[in-house]
């Protein structure tokens, strides 16, 4: 994704935005010259106006991105190391970032058949597609250069920008305050999750459903710290009001955990909304069972003669045979973290885990009781997450996580496809932080790579193999 390179026609939604550069370097030269000029006095005045509360963005307006593309803002084309941000942020956004092009793939063929499949109509005007595909905001709160066309654009990350996008210039500008005036606080990992994760996992009124995949959308995966790392990121992970990047060379493995935690967290938030019958809409209440919290390879797998079948070898232990069972992929890896973090919330969590796994497997269960369940599980989590945002590691620790999630090669590789992407993901991270500090391992990076190439075809996973594959990862770790 990283090496994706930008081509566009004249017309394209992105070229438009660089055509606007002009009128934004102007535009922008005059905010950086107002907010310097003001002495701190600009960032009181809109704080002391705004007595804003928790939820200050709400209602603030959406500016668009052109007014960071400024080369003096964030559109320079190199990085620069001698100031507080790479200020090339907006044409690594633009130029490698798939998140400018959400909203164009709703153009193309493959997106208007699932359209015509789930008789939403234009897909580029259906709210179910442009709630994530766009930053899709009630007209009243878009500004006058706001294009919707324009896909996951700066501020569906970093909150509206109305309030914050002149005082974040000034010398004096400290982090709380912008956070005050509506930036969305992603130095906080637990938050930072929580933006990705509202559509990469979904969150009220965002919903990819099993219907949704029955028409052609992918399921969702994630897992913070790849998905950060082939973005690319756009920035340099720094303390809040810091010039200075965190020395911390295993901060990854923080990145990795805290969005570990808070993935369980949100996934624990959205199969309690399941069972609650809360759809993506008031007019369309959930289905129940609701599919995508199933493990989907245990239906939508290639089909062997029964005597070659390692799921009918295996049996199905507690579970009706033909019952699909839940999907514990957010939680079959995390485990080995958590029981390290706080072993006693991590037994009472286990314990929950295993009550809810059971109680989806049975397709009708109480759902009053299943979800008072992820509810628990969700504040289990939560708390988890608290307790690793600040959390640092050291080598020793790191080369345990390690060792722990490639010995649990049965347990992880027989949950399915979905828990196995997990673990390689997971491991993959932890090699990378770790090798960041003791020096690159080629031997366990091959096999790690031989973890991703065994899920290339995941209607073809075989949990057998890639039990294997992680016995042979865990020999080269050292």
């Amino acid at each position: 994704m990283s090496g994706m390179k930008y081509s566009g026609s004249v017309g394209s939604p992105k070229v438009a935005v660089l055509l606007r550069l002009v009128f934004f370097l102007a535009s922008a030269g005059t905010v950086l010259a107002q907010a310097t000029n003001s002495s701190g006095s600009q960032i009181t005045r809109m704080l002391q106006a705004a007595a804003l509360p928790a939820d200050a963005s709400k209602g603030y307006k959406y500016v668009g991105p052109g007014s960071c593309s400024a080369s003096a803002c964030h559109g320079g084309i190199q990085a620069r190391d001698t100031t507080k941000v790479l200020q090339n942020e907006y044409s690594t956004w633009i130029v490698q970032d798939r998140h400018s092009r959400a909203y164009a793939v709703l153009n193309q063929p493959l997106a208007q058949r699932m359209a015509k499949i789930l008789k939403i109509g234009d897909p580029t005007k259906a709210q179910k597609c442009l709630v994530c595909h766009a930053l899709s905001v009630p007209a009243p709160e878009r500004g006058t250069q706001f294009d919707i066309a324009e896909g996951v654009s700066c501020e569906s990350c970093h909150g509206p920008a109305e309030k914050w996008l002149g005082p974040h210039v000034e010398a004096n500008a400290k982090h709380a305050d912008m956070v005050r005036l509506g930036l969305v606080d992603n130095k906080d990992l637990a938050v930072r999750s929580e933006k990705c994760l509202t559509c990469h996992l979904g969150a009220p009124g965002l919903e990819v459903d099993h219907e949704m995949l029955a028409a052609g959308h992918p399921d969702l995966t994630f897992e913070l710290d790849s998905f950060s790392s082939i973005e690319p990121p756009h920035w340099v992970e720094k303390a809040p009001d810091s010039k200075d990047p965190i020395s911390d060379k295993l901060f990854g493995v923080r990145i990795w955990s805290v969005g570990q935690a808070t993935q369980l967290e949100e996934s624990m938030l959205r199969l309690a909304r399941h069972a609650r019958g809360q759809g993506w809409s008031p007019e369309h209440p959930a289905v129940w069972p609701e599919y995508t919290e199933m493990d989907c390879f245990t239906c939508h797998h290639s089909l062997t003669k029964p005597e070659d079948s390692w799921r009918q070898q295996e049996g199905y232990g507690a579970r009706r045979p033909g019952n699909p069972p839940y999907n514990p992929s957010r939680y079959v890896v995390f485990r080995h973290l958590a029981k390290s973090a706080d072993p006693a919330t991590e037994a009472e969590l286990a314990s929950t885990m295993t009550e809810i796994s059971a109680l989806v497997a049975e397709l009708q269960p109480d759902r009053t009781v299943l979800a008072a369940k992820c509810d628990r599980g969700a504040q289990l989590a939560g708390e988890l997450a608290r307790k690793m945002r600040d959390k640092t590691y050291d080598r020793a620790q790191t080369e345990q996580l390690m060792r722990e999630i490639a010995n649990d090669s049965e347990g992880i590789s027989l949950e399915g496809e979905r828990s196995a992407e997990q673990a390689a993901m997971a491991l993959d991270s932890l090699y990378l932080a770790y090798a960041n500090l003791g020096g690159p391992n080629p031997e366990l990076k091959g096999d790690i790579d031989q973890m991703y190439r065994l899920l290339d075809n995941p209607s073809a996973y075989s949990a057998p193999k890639f039990a294997a594959q992680m016995k042979k990862t865990s020999a080269a770790i050292r």
